[in-house]
């Protein structure tokens, strides 16, 4: 019988914990500040007002804010695990949130049988991939020292210590804290490719190659104790995907020689930790044969290991009787081989020509020690290095390729005048559908000469030609997909289609002359009018003959991208998170005749108005059956370092990913995930309104003159914090803005007009139209549709971050009465609205207060928050209106930028 569960009790406990560890942490920076900069303490301990007449002392103090929030963000990361800790002792691994063992307990207790959850994990995929946008803010030095700080909270968690081992880890935590405060931040100059692909890999080799195993064993064990009479086999449905490297949508220095550099690092990398990992293994796996019993097959296995290693002697002498030590020597030999050819085409001849024999070979010497009666040494010395084998095989993570479909199209419009001439138009509409359709039946012609393109349309050709060579490279998996940003026809993916067949990606089809295209091509639907017209360019897209034999050949399943960020920025949180939700059910239901499988790729940010939500209540409230055999989802930026950073931490978060997929896909959820016709219609009006609303506002005269003054866009780009320029194509419009820099400045300016703009508005002339009674089906729908829940959840949370003192600072920079008195009052107005239908709804009488947690920690940072907030103003206002303008005072701006972005834990 399980335990009672006293939640609050464990939140009680916690938040005492969590007192404890931010006051030792505060003591440590004090004296950190004490000594080098005590100028700052003062300030910093909030006994004296900030003057700001020494820049020093100012940009002292913005530093130690800083450095606060960073201290708070990990002390917050460390009680949050040691809260799931306490849950896991007291009451047991089933009644932990998203584990394993709870979703597999409820599905058990449902009627879930060993069979339908086998079937599932062989059906199943997960594939969370990290992106380099918007690129994190912390370098990798100061992501180290975070994770240094972060060890010795946990190592100070235990009662075994000494007093004297005690005082020696807060000396080493006051040592880390010294170093971080002796750490530039700021960079300079703005991130190379390179250097972003390594900041990607940083997270691989920090947790992701052990935590991995480490979430399958979690898995193997919750399979085990409620089913013991059942073997499992745990398949690898667990991968990593990556954007970093292969991201060229606007980014011109993601070059073709730029993504074959990525490819070429991430193979390297992983097969490093191969090298070192079965070193390891080596060392220990010492058994003497005359003391097990050994299995003929693995003997023969051994013959030809060592024969074929060219030393059999010198193995053999090295390690007398000790038959699977030389035989992990033997895959020693190989890997090691292949590394050293891995930069190069072709392989040495005693290097593995793909993972897939390099897994054969571990399951050889797992299979061997099994056999030999040694289950648990096998599962202790190999099994975790062939589930690494299985998942990051020799890529470490699958590097899709995204480009727009403007580059798209303009370059088979230069290929068109260079075969044709310049005074021949382009085909635009149906004549455009009748020639792609014509040129993907006709043979390739000969491309015009390099001489004779743009370089865009060189470089495009580039990237095809690589993509084309991938399929003899050591792992034909390297390369995810194709992702064609903005598709907003038919027409703009059949176009990638051509473009492969102009450069040879295009494959005959086994036993037929037609051809097909290895690489998934996946589009992208990102603005509000592109996502309403995503079912039927679906539809259309789905009766062409290669499209479809393509779908075949690359397994049945076409994956669908759906983006929150432009659709929010496009639409108002309320209707992009309704479309988006809508878009699922309707793609489906276009589709169903067809024969072919979605899944759909959701491309999520770091902030709640980029979809940035908890991503186990994400899940819940996507449409049923939503999820077929595979979930895609972005990992962003600081999102990145949140989750992966630290070893608990990465696992928890996995875990919590796979789990929810695992009850969403079993169907174990509880009843108020069935849809509801009133409820359906209600969210329809609302989302309307809300629309309305919100683009009332966006198409305002004066709009963008408001939002590039009243906020720090422009001087954003001075961060340096990405590789990628803030707009796509330079224009200097609202739709060539990207979506991060959008929320960005926003969020900086304290406004956070994405995350709740419309909604107010749209629940007041709801209830007004539709009476009391609408009102109670919004509260019906409160409680029991997850989707509005959720929205109305992450709006409560948006708001509570909203400082109108801030903001009234910031519209303060816009010179003209009329033009601030325009836009900053409605914003203000809506405001007020969207406050008072929020606790309306809710019953509360203050905003965030029922989000304990969440709660909690925006208390430790508001006043901070404000201080620097305004401060930020004031140092705006002095850099735009100083000539010539001083690196100081642009690395005073900067810090605080930094330092906001610190607090509310996201950069956008």
């Amino acid at each position: 019988m399980a335990a009672t569960i006293n939640d609050q009790d464990i939140d009680k406990q916690s938040a005492e914990y969590a007192g404890q560890v931010v006051e030792l942490l505060r003591q440590q920076l004090v004296g950190v500040i004490a000594k080098r900069q005590p100028a700052v303490l003062p300030m910093f301990l909030g006994d004296t007002p900030l003057t700001g007449e020494d820049g020093i002392v100012l940009q002292g103090l913005l530093q130690s804010w800083g450095i606060w929030f960073q201290l708070l963000s990990i002390a917050e990361e460390n009680t949050g695990m040691r809260r799931r800790r306490l849950m896991e002792k007291r009451f047991g691994p089933d009644q932990v949130p998203g584990a394993f063992s709870s979703v597999l307990r409820l599905a058990q207790e449902q009627g879930v049988d060993a069979t339908a959850v086998r079937q599932l994990l062989h059906k199943v995929h997960i594939r969370p991939t990290l992106t380099a946008h918007p690129t994190e803010a912390k370098r990798i030095t100061v992501l180290e020292i975070h994770r240094r700080i972060y060890v010795l909270l946990y190592r100070l968690e235990s009662d075994r210590w000494t007093q004297r081992e005690r005082d020696n880890f807060i000396l080493s935590l006051y040592n880390e804290i010294d170093l971080l405060w002796l750490t530039g931040e700021l960079r300079l100059e703005r991130p190379t490719i390179s250097q972003e692909v390594v900041w990607g890999l940083h997270f691989f080799n920090q947790t992701l190659y052990e935590q991995v195993p480490m979430m399958l064993q979690n898995l193997q064990r919750a399979l085990g104790r409620l089913w013991p009479a059942e073997d499992f086999s745990i398949p690898p449905f667990f991968q990593f995907g990556s954007w970093i490297g292969g991201d060229r949508d606007g980014n011109p220095l993601v070059t073709h020689e730029a993504t074959r550099e990525a490819l070429i690092r991430h193979r390297q990398h992983v097969l490093r930790h191969y090298v070192k990992a079965l070193r390891t293994t080596i060392a220990r796996i010492s058994l003497a044969r005359a003391l097990v019993t050994v299995d003929e097959s693995f003997t023969g296995a051994l013959e030809r290991m060592l024969e074929a290693s060219g030393i059999r002697e010198t193995i053999n002498k090295r390690n007398p009787g000790e038959i699977f030590r030389q035989f992990a020597h033997c895959i020693l030999l190989r890997l090691e081989a292949t590394l050293a050819a891995s930069t190069s085409p072709g392989q040495g001849p005693a290097a593995y020509e793909n993972a897939d024999q390099f897994i054969a070979d571990l399951d050889t010497l797992w299979q061997g020690l099994v056999a030999g009666d040694c289950r648990n040494l096998a599962d202790d010395l190999v099994r975790p290095l062939l589930h690494k084998a299985r998942t990051f095989r020799f890529r470490s993570a699958r590097l899709d390729i995204r480009e727009n479909s403007i580059v798209i199209n303009h370059t088979l419009k230069v290929i068109w005048h260079g075969l044709r001439g310049a005074e021949t138009p382009f085909p635009e509409g149906q004549q455009r559908t009748a020639w792609l359709l014509e040129s993907l039946r006709e043979p390739a012609p000969e491309l015009p000469d390099a001489s004779a393109l743009d370089e865009t349309t060189v470089s495009t050709l580039q990237l095809f030609q690589l993509l084309a060579e991938q399929d003899t490279g050591l792992d034909s998996e390297a390369i995810g997909a194709f992702i064609l940003s903005m598709t907003g026809s038919a027409n703009d993916i059949l176009s990638v289609y051509l473009l492969g067949k102009y450069t040879g990606l295009l494959q005959g089809v086994q036993g037929d002359d037609s051809l097909c295209c290895p690489l998934p091509i996946v589009p992208l639907f990102e603005t509000i009018e592109d996502l309403q017209a995503a079912p039927k360019i679906m539809q259309e897209l789905l009766t062409n003959e290669l499209v479809r034999r393509s779908i075949a050949h690359q397994g049945g399943t076409q994956e669908v991208m759906i983006g929150y960020s432009d659709s929010n920025k496009d639409g108002g949180f309320f209707t992009a998170n309704h479309l988006l939700h809508q878009v699922q059910e309707r793609i489906h239901h276009a589709i169903r005749d067809s024969g072919v499988l979605i899944n759909f790729f959701h491309g999520r940010g770091g902030s709640a108005s980029r979809g940035g939500v908890a991503i186990g209540r994400a899940i819940a409230a996507q449409p049923r059956d939503s999820i077929r055999t595979r979930l895609r989802i972005t990992e962003q930026g600081e999102v990145v370092s949140y989750k992966y950073a630290n070893q608990g931490t990465a696992q928890s978060e996995m875990e919590l990913l796979a789990g929810s997929v695992l009850e969403h896909m079993l169907g174990i959820s509880a009843p108020q995930a069935l849809q509801r016709e009133d409820f359906d219609q209600a969210m329809e009006l609302l989302s309307g309104l809300a629309y309305r609303h919100y683009r009332q506002l966006l198409d305002s005269r004066g709009f963008m003159t408001y939002y590039q003054i009243a906020s720090p866009i422009r001087e954003l780009d001075r961060m340096n914090i990405g590789s990628r320029p803030a707009r796509r194509f330079h224009a200097n419009s609202l739709n060539n803005l990207r979506a991060i820099p959008w929320v960005f400045a926003w969020t900086q300016n304290r406004h956070l007009v994405p995350g709740w703009y419309g909604v107010g508005h749209a629940l007041s002339c709801y209830c007004r139209d539709e009476g009391a009674a609408g009102r109670r089906l919004l509260g019906r729908m409160f409680e029991e549709s997850r989707l509005f829940r959720l929205i109305i959840d992450e709006v409560e949370k948006s708001l509570s971050l909203v400082d109108m003192v801030v903001c009234e600072h910031y519209a303060g920079l816009v010179e003209d009465n009329a033009l601030r008195a325009d836009i900053f009052d409605l914003v203000q107005e809506e405001y007020r609205r969207t406050v008072q239908e929020i606790l309306a709804l809710t019953g509360e009488q203050q905003l965030g207060v029922r989000f304990r947690r969440f709660h909690r920690k925006l208390h430790r940072r508001l006043g901070i928050l404000q201080r620097a907030g305004c401060k930020q103003v004031a140092l705006l206002r002095h850099y735009r209106n100083t000539e010539p303008r001083k690196i100081e005072d642009l690395i005073a701006l900067l810090l605080s930028i930094n330092c906001v972005s610190a607090g509310l834990g996201w950069t956008g």
